[in-house]
């Protein structure tokens, strides 16, 4: 693996070197708009050779084969070269000369190497996975044949065989990994290690009994098309795979965890447990934002929200005649049947396109550039719904695959509107990740770096806004759905109280999940999940709220200062006609679209 990284890094630095020589007039070299093409261009291709899995995760089969050692020291020191090598490049690309929407390319690209490089500065290698997320927990769904891994050729077959060659190697770098941040006292929580324990000798992974072992997937669902040749080879092959190297892979780091791990992993909950806490929560705060507020600030407007939340959901209260606390509310939203209208899936699937339906009208006079992506609401299958949520997966760029907005209904009589529906819908649907994805990845004229980037904090930051325009488009008079939106908006404004409490110290796990229990109507076990969540991947929650608020203020500021000249339609097509960026970026993009009004 090493080899093929450094013949990677190889090829881009003689591409770089090639760019610097061009003839110019100056004696200053410029490049041209047309090199900063290459430039992005050329960052994409070998990021994608380094990172093979985001590759067929884009339907990009070229690498379906490899597994590097991402979390190897060599591979990290390559890369952080790799990077800088870019930004020397960008360095010479004269900023001034570009038109807007080269200067938003230059921006993004300029953001996310100096966000890469800085994040190693803080050895995000010591802790190579957790119990919410990591190579590990992705292995399995990809070895299933229901995930990114296609299953369809013979080849498909072999890739994958090929792929797991490497994942002890991986497994056995993440055990020196761990090792290394026991010695520095860069470890993660005690009680998030105890369920890490427990997914590694999972039965659905470490089973001898083939059948039952998730890796064993392909082989129940082999192709029409292959012979009884193929079948029996394959057999075989997979049988071996899972006996030699699954099994002995994740039981190994089951006893590690165990045995070493546990016993030297930290009672605190949050980042400021650790040496250099609070300046390593700042960056991730930061970077997942993609703003420079502190995490301070955060926790002040999370505490806003949530104040603002409560007293709209005391007015529902008052609309349902319910006398006793918002808490006591809360509660009784949970058992109440008028929150649960459904009997059957049919029923459910029905009501969520009966939202689409009525939103379908009113949705020409928010957007005037629709996606070609074909769309569809589609029950979760059964053999993941009890453990899946709501989810929005994505379409091809070719319209082949369409945009796919699941629902899980392990048992619709349950399914309870106060928890979002109408809201949940506008985020996970139309027009949240379907319109802002879809238009993303349809864009050619984007570099391919940002027709498949993300950043949370546009993404879900896009999605989160989408659910308050709800009253626009004729939703959440029904106070038992108006009580789902709240509930939604709530969730993402207790994560700003609760991930920068944790990680601050304000808060333990405990006074996490109670708080999170006070404002919204969940079980204590998904509670303790959401809290555990942010426990193990500190900063990402912010993104959500900081986001929307952020194209919510961008919204009112231009409403306000174009007056008559402001179009909503055309602000909306200009917040997403080139994908996720950084606020900040984006901050700089309306600017000058307002400019153009």
């Amino acid at each position: 693996m090493k080899n093929l990284f450094f013949k990677t890094l190889f090829g881009f630095l003689m591409m770089a070197s090639v760019l610097s020589c061009k003839k110019s007039d100056s004696p200053i070299t410029k490049v041209t708009p047309v090199d900063l093409d290459s430039i992005a261009a050329n960052y994409y291709e070998q990021y994608l050779k380094l990172y093979p899995l985001e590759a067929t995760a884009q339907g990009d089969l070229r690498y379906n084969d490899q597994l590097p050692i991402n979390i190897d020291k060599d591979f990290i020191s390559g890369e952080i070269t790799f990077y800088n090598t870019v930004q020397n490049q960008l360095k010479k690309v004269d900023y001034k000369s570009l038109n807007d929407n080269d200067k938003t390319v230059y921006d993004v690209l300029d953001y996310t190497l100096k966000d890469k490089i800085e994040r190693y500065a803080y050895h995000p290698e010591y802790i190579p996975f957790t119990q919410f997320n990591g190579l590990p927990l992705d292995f399995p769904l990809l070895g299933s044949g229901q995930g990114n891994q296609p299953f369809k050729t013979e080849k498909d077959y072999s890739d994958w065989l090929k792929r797991t060659e490497n994942f002890p190697a991986w497994m056995d770098a993440a055990i020196e990994n761990f090792k290394e941040g026991i010695a520095n006292q860069y470890v993660l929580p005690k009680k998030l290690v105890a369920k890490m324990v427990v997914q590694m000798k999972s039965d659905e992974i470490t089973t001898s009994d083939f059948s039952k072992n998730i890796f064993y997937g392909p082989i129940n669902n082999f192709p029409k098309n292959f012979t009884a040749a193929q079948k029996e080879k394959f057999t075989k092959e997979y049988k071996e795979m899972i006996t030699k190297i699954i099994i002995p892979s994740y039981t190994k780091m089951g006893v590690f965890l165990e045995t070493e791990y546990l016993p030297k992993a930290r009672t605190t909950d949050g980042l400021n447990g650790l040496p250099k806490g609070n300046e390593i929560y700042a960056y991730y705060a930061k970077s997942w934002t993609t703003t420079t507020k502190t995490p301070k600030e955060i926790n002040e407007i999370g505490l806003a929200q949530v104040a603002m939340l409560r007293a709209e959901m005391e007015k529902v209260k008052q609309q349902l005649g319910f006398s006793g606390s918002l808490e006591q509310f809360l509660n009784h939203l949970k058992s109440d049947p008028k929150a649960m209208p459904y009997k059957t899936d049919k029923e459910v699937i029905g009501a969520f396109n009966g939202v689409l339906t009525q939103i379908t009208p009113k949705l020409k006079t928010m957007f005037s550039v629709f996606p070609k992506t074909p769309f569809e609401i589609r029950q979760t299958e059964k053999f993941r719904e009890n453990t899946a949520s709501a989810e929005y997966m994505p379409g091809t760029p070719d319209g082949k695959r369409p945009g796919i907005f699941y629902i899980p209904l392990p048992d619709p009589t349950k399914f309870n509107v106060t928890s979002g529906m109408e809201s949940l819908f506008l985020h996970e649907a139309i027009p949240g990740h379907h319109y802002q994805i879809s238009l993303q990845q349809e864009n050619t004229k984007l570099p391919k770096f940002m027709r498949f980037g993300w950043f949370g904090a546009y993404g879900e930051g896009w999605a989160h806004y989408c659910e308050t325009l709800g009253p626009e488009l004729g939703l959440y008079t029904d106070p038992y759905q108006k009580m789902g939106y709240l509930s939604d908006q709530m969730l993402r404004a207790v994560r700003l109280v609760v991930d920068t409490g944790l990680h601050t110290g304000k808060m333990n796990r405990e006074e996490a999940i109670a708080y999170f229990l006070k404002n919204i109507s969940y079980d204590e076990q998904g509670a303790t999940a959401e809290v555990e969540r942010y426990m193990a991947t500190p900063g990402q929650a912010l993104s959500y709220k900081i986001g929307a608020l952020k194209i919510r203020e961008l919204r009112d500021l231009y409403q306000k200062d174009l007056g008559a000249k402001f179009n909503l339609a055309k602000f909306h097509d200009e917040i997403l006609n080139q994908g996720c960026l950084p606020l900040d970026v984006l901050d700089r993009k309306m600017e000058n679209w307002a400019k153009r009004q």
